[in-house]
């Protein structure tokens, strides 16, 4: 630091401010380390709010009248530009005018900081009455629906009366595995073969040890389940600020989910369960784990696997494809693990019962397409179509929308190889930025799924649980006014409690889907990495409100 003489700092300033400043000036006056402002160095009385702190620094004494229009005009002048103002006034008064000056110029380079900080202050006085600025109500509400729906769901395993659908076809193949069978073609029940991969075998199996098979202690069980799967989403909700803290309050109004719940006992409610624990790790990053953990999902019901692109995709943007092969070989390993008392005896009958991706459904239970013709419905044209729309939706998602701050999906696999400079650096290394939002992480793998939903051939009912828990999201990423989000959600929610579904209930359901996928493809991008801590709270803030 060059040496200068001091000089004499405004009567307003306090003694705790001049020794921390410890300005020097050269012997031209000119500034050799400039001042920050009272904000940025932290000299703030304790206990100040962020905006209070902010307006106490733009009312300094020292600070030019044109910084004090901070707060309401979001401008501030291009002070760093300006000379040193030409004193010709008594060497106190030059003394002054340095620091002044020297003062505008710290402000010119501390602005981009402050602009954020004021647009947090104008976005919190600007925010209408009645959507609080407290961030903390989210949590509250959400623990308040938690206890709510917990007492819903008492009542309704207590008065309501169970459906008898496929719990005893459940039992009875539980019965038929734990008495040694191992021939998945052999393993039946009253509604039919059993079609689920290992791990729903285990887990039926274990419920039956902790209820004997009775429906009212199972009915208990899943409402636990019911509450655990709700908090999961919840956090998923909350952490993500996307909705209204008021809007939470629709993931506990489906007549319908919680029926598939507490008085069907669907395997469903199982591997959603999972799935929703998998995308709570992975919000938090935990790659493995969650990876782990979706490949549990999946072992109970393969519907979980229209989440997969989504989150192949979320990997390759996140992690080294080193990482990415480690992860994709334990979720491998989960599956393998669980199957090897079927693979060692019977492995062609297990892969074919409990993968088979050509199914067929009835078309008297068909949800969206009951509109369909049965003769068509059963088609493989028809699941041509709906699989190479499925396809193309999922790549022009990718490429326009989840890939967009890259360039495009291509430009950005181009980059990978591109930046790397030897094999072991493509494998080995990360993308430059890789610390994906937990907003576009919940987006995709949403998004994704609810592709897969738009094309599948038929929904039974309980297919419902599949991505209910997603629709006020995927609501409130459109650009939809409330009130049509509002009616869009009722809207679904009335066509799959239409009982048994019609041709103008699934023809209507289809139009929703379609429409709201519209709404997704015509909502801005969101961006997709964590930004920097001024950003992302003025951001959060803002979706708070």
């Amino acid at each position: 630091m060059a040496e200068g003489r001091k000089f004499e700092y405004p009567e307003t300033m306090m003694d705790d401010e001049i020794a921390r400043l410890g300005v020097l000036v050269s012997e031209v006056d000119r500034p050799v380390q400039p001042p920050l402002p009272r904000y940025a160095t932290g000299i703030m009385p304790l206990g100040l709010t962020e905006e209070e702190a902010l307006r106490r620094a733009l009312q300094d004494s020292a600070t030019p009248p044109s910084c004090q229009q901070l707060i309401n005009n979001l401008q501030v002048q291009d002070w760093s530009s300006q000379p040193r103002p030409k004193a010709t006034c008594s060497p106190a008064g030059q003394n002054r005018l340095a620091a002044s000056w020297i003062y505008r110029r710290a402000v010119a380079a501390w602005s981009p900081a402050i602009m954020a900080r004021a647009r947090v202050v104008k976005e919190s006085s600007t925010s209408t009455p009645g959507q609080p600025a407290d961030r903390r109500r989210p949590l509250h509400f959400a623990a308040f629906l938690l206890l709510a729906d917990a007492a819903l769901v008492a009542l309704i395993i207590a008065f309501v009366p169970y459906t008898k659908i496929d719990w005893d076809a459940y039992m009875s193949q539980v019965d038929a595995f734990r008495q040694g069978e191992r021939d998945y073609t052999k393993i039946e029940g009253d509604t039919g073969p059993l079609v689920y991969p290992a791990g729903f075998l285990y887990v039926y199996s274990a419920i039956k040890f902790l209820t004997a098979g009775q429906v009212f202690p199972a009915q208990i069980l899943f409402g636990v389940l019911y509450i655990v799967n709700l908090s999961l989403v919840l956090l998923l909700y909350v952490k993500s600020e996307v909705l209204p803290w008021w809007a939470l309050g629709l993931l506990c109004l489906s007549k319908r989910v919680h029926s598939i719940f507490v008085l069907r006992l669907f395997n469903d409610c199982v591997a959603m369960t999972l799935l929703h624990a998998a995308m709570v790790l992975i919000v938090y990053h935990k790659w493995y784990l969650g990876l782990i953990i979706f490949s549990g999902a999946v072992s109970v019901k393969m519907n979980v696997l229209l989440f997969a692109p989504s989150l192949f995709l979320l990997m390759l943007k996140a992690m080294s494809i080193k990482g990415v092969f480690v992860a994709l070989l334990g979720a491998a390993g989960v599956q393998v693990l669980l199957g090897i008392p079927f693979l060692l005896s019977h492995p062609v009958e297990y892969i074919s019962r409990a993968f088979n991706l050509g199914r067929v459904f009835i078309h008297f239970w068909s949800v969206n397409f009951k509109f369909v013709p049965e003769k068509l419905f059963v088609s493989k044209e028809l699941a041509v179509t709906l699989l190479i729309f499925h396809l193309s939706a999922l790549m022009v998602f990718a490429h326009y929308k989840w890939f967009k701050h890259e360039g495009g999906l291509l430009r950005f696999v181009h980059s990978r190889f591109k930046e790397a400079t030897s094999i072991e650096q493509l494998i080995s290394c990360k993308p430059v930025m890789s610390n994906l939002s937990k907003e576009h992480i919940v987006t995709v793998m949403f998004v994704g799924n609810f592709i897969g939903i738009v094309c599948a051939r038929s929904l039974h009912y309980q297919f419902y649980s599949w991505y209910f828990y997603s629709l006020p999201f995927l609501l409130w990423r459109t650009q939809f006014p409330t009130v049509v989000r509002i009616i869009l959600f009722v809207g679904v929610e009335r066509c799959w409690n239409v009982y048994p579904s019609t041709t103008y209930s699934s023809l209507l359901l289809l139009f929703l889907h379609v429409f709201i996928l519209f709404g997704l493809w015509s909502s801005p991008a969101e961006y997709p990495y964590v930004d920097k801590k001024d950003k992302t709270n003025s951001k959060k803030l803002g979706k708070a409100m």
